[in-house]
Order: structure tokens, then C-alpha cells, then sequence
């Protein structure tokens, strides 16, 4: 009964949509963290200037990605934003960008509280050779924070990659909508489509999503010593 569920659902049409799916969850995240790691970095650096305006309305957007969950977000700009603009995006186009926002007041937090953690000696020494801002920034504190920022950045990448599953609600056919696509079909013909199609979905996101997070506690137990 098994065997016949899974050649039922396993045929390689079926395969070869997981995989295209596959691929456009890997797109958004790809784009969405390298885009979050370059605005995050330049967020980072704002965070740690001593202006009160400048730290308040940092702060103010951080928050807002962290108190309001993202798929509101993805509604909003979705749904809300386009119609109030009288313009049509992509739901891609729409995940890349709340992702991208997303991943960049994290990414950005991220930095700051580790050109935050450096030895305030470093800084000081820095300027007593008359190093300018970018010089102080580019030579001394960056690429010692690099280290202690990469775990936390492969976490983050960890878990935008996670949060892609909720693009679905907006109408794009990730690997978790083409999943939900061949069950609708498959389930017709045996009660075990749900078991398997799902049950492969987690091996894929395990397989993407592990070996990251392996990474990122292997370089914080190696850098913390």
C-alpha cells in the first residue's frame, strides 16, 4: 500500500515541480539575504552613531520588523500598499523586498552590537593615529567584528530561509504551494499523498537549513575560545 502511495505521488513531473518550487524559495532567500547583509552592514554603522535622532528612528524601525510579524508585513505591502498606489508587484518581487527589510534591521543589529562588543581601547588608538571615520571603520573595527558577527548573520540566513514558507499566503508557488498542488491531485488517489509530499518538504528544508546552522555553531564555539 505504501510503495504504491509514494510511486502515486513520487513520479518525476512531481519531482520536477518540488525542485522548481525548491528553486524559488532558494531565489528569494538568496537575494533577500545578500541584499539584508549589504543594508544591514550600512544600518549597522547608523546604529552606532551617537546622534539621539539618528538612534531613535534606527531603533524605531528595528522594532517595527520585530514587533509586527512578517506575514502582516507581507499583507501590507501586498495587499495594502500596491492598492493604496494604484500599482500591481509580484508576490516574489513583494517577498524579496519584506525580506529584505526584514533581514537588514536584524542584520543591522547584528553589527552594532558587535562593533559595540569590541575593547573601547581599539577605537581610541584608532583615532590617536588620525584615522578618519572610514579609515577607523575600514582597518581596525570591521574586520574584527566580522567574526563575531558571522554566526549570528548565518543564523539569520538560517531563518529567513525558514520564513520564506509564508510567501504562500501571497500567491507564490514556492515549494510548499506546489507541494500543497500535488496533494490536491495526488490525495484523490491515495489517503498518504499529505505523509509523503510534507514529509519530503521537511527533508528539503532540513537538508538547506542544517548544515548552516551547523556552520554557525561551529564557528561560535571555534572564535569564542
Amino acid at each position: 500500500m505504501q510503495s504504491s502511495a509514494i510511486d502515486v505521488v513520487f513520479t518525476s513531473q512531481n519531482l520536477t515541480r518540488l525542485l522548481g518550487g525548491l528553486l524559488v524559495t532558494a531565489r528569494i532567500a538568496f537575494i533577500s539575504v545578500t541584499i539584508s547583509i549589504i543594508l544591514g552592514i550600512i544600518f549597522g554603522l547608523l546604529m552606532t552613531i551617537k546622534s539621539k535622532g539618528v538612534k531613535a528612528l534606527c531603533r524605531l524601525y528595528l522594532e517595527s520588523f520585530r514587533i509586527i510579524p512578517i506575514l502582516v508585513w507581507l499583507y501590507v505591502i501586498y495587499f495594502g500598499v500596491t492598492s493604496a498606489l494604484g500599482i500591481h508587484l509580484e508576490g516574489e518581487l513583494v517577498s524579496i523586498i519584506v525580506f529584505s527589510l526584514w533581514g537588514a534591521a536584524e542584520m543591522g543589529d547584528i553589527v552594532r552590537g558587535s562593533l559595540e562588543s569590541l575593547p573601547k581601547h581599539q577605537i581610541e588608538s584608532g583615532k590617536a593615529l588620525g584615522l578618519n571615520f572610514g579609515q577607523l571603520y575600514g582597518y581596525i573595527l570591521i574586520p574584527q567584528a566580522i567574526r563575531r558577527m558571522l554566526p549570528g548573520a548565518i543564523n539569520l540566513a538560517t531563518r529567513m530561509i525558514k520564513t520564506t514558507s509564508l510567501v504562500v499566503l501571497i500567491g507564490v508557488v514556492e515549494v510548499l504551494k506546489v507541494g500543497q498542488q500535488i496533494i490536491e491531485v495526488a490525495r484523490f488517489k491515495t489517503d498518504m499523498a499529505s505523509f509523503w509530499i510534507y514529509g519530503l518538504i521537511f527533508v528539503l528544508y532540513f537538508i538547506i537549513c542544517y548544515p548552516l546552522s551547523a556552520l554557525s555553531k561551529r564557528l561560535e564555539l571555534k572564535w569564542s575560545n
